[in-house]
């Protein structure tokens, strides 16, 4: 039950954006037993694997693989943190597990607060090619560890909802390993981990709990790794109500990530209630982060449109936290898609240097 867990932030990381070298400095100085330097980046930074118990099942689980996406990074500290204060917990869940965690896997992009590496690689679509300094690591490390479970930890964007109200705070998927989607049984396995996780946090965060569509895409990570024999689980953190800084997600990723664990302890390779991963909502593409409804541009013709922003994340030379510059995205009608705000401009005047905003350009407007 997710009330044994009693939830602690990790005080040594209060914001969203996480420095590598703050991250690697913490974890010799509190972890070194446990921590062990298995490569570097392109720009030579370390990547660390932390090893926890000495249970006969073996998950391997990374973080930042996408290095704007620090939640599961978060929820891996915070794990730790709770874990000082309930040891009987760890020690109950690490008799049964092995726990292989890849802090960081993608520190270049990691500090400079982008998706891909220094080499404008996607290293979730670099299974095949291992164009990357850094996927490698990871491939070896998977298939020599004799690993039954592996979680794959990201972050998704604000657009996405449960069912085309509530923000998918977390999102799920256990990927197919063929173009024809079967339901085999290593899918079995990741499913009902999945269906555990999902019945112990549906009443925490009701209707924002959602799951990926199955499309099967041959060069990801998750998917060959359902094809070599081990249960795959994709975690996906994304939009939490009012909450850009993603805290109120932290909190359900790390409680989420926890219940991931406790289930594959529990589980042991089972597919025992899998059936019930069919039952999550998928996830809907529904939102904006803002729409500005019926806008009267400054033109010679008559001309009310809507137009969509979506902020984009960056990190500032010298700030220890990322900054949200709005874009205009969308321009036109927007009428099908709803925002997380929405700000009816009928009446107003459309305040701006230019006649009309520009699509993918920062927003040059105003409002009054």
């Amino acid at each position: 039950m997710t009330e044994e867990l009693n939830y602690r932030q990790n005080p040594n990381f209060p914001n969203r954006y996480i420095s590598p070298q703050k991250l690697f400095s913490f974890l010799q100085a509190n972890y070194s037993n446990f921590i062990s330097e298995v490569g570097r980046s392109y720009l030579d930074k370390p990547i660390y694997k932390m090893s926890l118990g000495n249970g006969k099942t073996r998950v391997l689980a990374w973080s930042q693989m996408h290095g704007n996406e620090s939640n599961a990074t978060h929820a891996m500290l915070d794990l730790l943190e709770i874990f000082k204060y309930q040891p009987a917990l760890a020690k109950q869940l690490f008799a049964e597990i092995t726990l292989d965690f890849i802090f960081m896997l993608n520190p270049d992009g990691s500090e400079k607060w982008i998706r891909r590496n220094a080499l404008d690689i996607d290293m979730n679509r670099d299974f095949l090619k291992l164009a990357s300094k850094e996927f490698p690591i990871l491939k070896s490390i998977a298939e020599n560890g004799k690993y039954e479970y592996g979680l794959n930890l990201h972050e998704q964007r604000t657009i996405f909802t449960s069912d085309g109200e509530n923000p998918a705070t977390l999102s799920f998927l256990a990927p197919s390993e063929n173009f024809t989607r079967d339901v085999t049984e290593t899918r079995k396995k990741s499913m009902a981990v999945i269906a555990q996780i999902f019945a112990n946090l549906k009443t925490l965060i009701p209707n924002q709990i959602a799951r990926y569509s199955d499309e099967f895409y041959p060069t990801s990570t998750g998917d060959n790794l359902i094809k070599m024999g081990i249960a795959s689980i994709l975690y996906e953190g994304g939009h939490f109500p009012n909450d850009y800084k993603r805290t109120g997600t932290r909190k359900y990723y790390t409680i989420a990530l926890y219940e991931g664990l406790k289930a594959i302890s529990e589980l042991k390779g089972s597919t025992e209630g899998w059936e019930k991963y069919l039952e999550i909502q998928e996830n809907i593409e529904s939102h904006y982060d803002i729409i500005y409804r019926n806008v009267e541009l400054n033109t010679d013709f008559p001309c009310v449109l809507d137009v969509a922003v979506q902020f984009r994340e960056e990190i500032k030379e010298g700030d220890d936290e990322i900054s949200l510059v709005p874009i205009v995205v969308e321009v036109g009608d927007v009428g099908k898609k709803k925002g997380w705000k929405e700000i009816d401009c009928t009446g107003k005047k459309f305040i701006s240097e230019k006649k009309f905003p520009k699509l993918d350009e920062i927003q040059n407007f105003t409002i009054e």
